[in-house]
């Protein structure tokens, strides 16, 4: 217990002597900056430039500062026509004989091109990527089934019947299956593959 007081203590001892150490140094430095004047509020205040030197030891000379030039009056902003918030060309301003001012070539517009009057139809639904794979019978003279398989699984159904909750069937035959969504868009007719890609 006795040496684990002993460390802390060396420990402490050791702060405190890097502590006076930084003390000193920052307290001689701050003597050795010199004091920085206050600027000078007017202009006649301002003493001549002249001979001073810079950080590379080389003659410089501060210019004045010119408040005459403060007053003069400046000349308003002109009208030139342009909109900053359209794209393209300013408008051109005409001269009274109708030539363009300052010699500008007039730049043609794009033509629009022009949208049909009645209302955009909305675009078709994607297309019926199942394949036709083979078909099932309800025993002799029972009802067909359309075997069908996309990249997520295999389904069946005959016809009338809803398949993968989207899919409805309208007909099977040994050759193919007509099939479309359920609301009757994207009707197409699939052949039967046979399982072959």
């Amino acid at each position: 217990m006795a040496s684990n007081q002993r460390q802390q203590l060396g420990v402490l001892g050791a702060i405190l002597g890097v502590l006076v150490v930084v003390l000193s140094w920052q307290w001689t430095r701050s003597d050795e900056v010199p004091l920085v004047a206050a600027a000078p509020t007017s202009a006649a205040a301002v003493p001549p430039a002249a001979g001073t030197s810079g950080p590379d030891g080389a003659a410089r000379t501060i210019p004045g500062v010119e408040l005459g030039a403060l007053k003069r009056e400046q000349p308003e902003p002109s009208d030139t026509g342009r909109d900053p918030f359209r794209f393209g060309a300013a408008q051109e301003q005409r001269r009274p004989g109708g030539a363009p001012a300052g010699g500008a070539v007039p730049v043609p517009r794009p033509a629009v091109p022009d949208l049909p009057a009645g209302p955009i139809e909305p675009p078709g639904p994607p297309p019926i990527v199942l394949k036709f794979i083979g078909f099932a019978k309800q025993g002799t003279a029972g009802r067909l089934y359309a075997i069908l398989r996309d990249d997520r699984g295999v389904y069946y159904g005959g016809e009338g019947d809803v398949v993968e909750g989207r899919y409805r069937i309208l007909r099977v035959t040994m050759a193919a299956v007509e099939i479309a969504y359920v609301d009757g868009r994207g009707r197409t007719n699939i052949p039967l593959t046979g399982g072959q890609p």
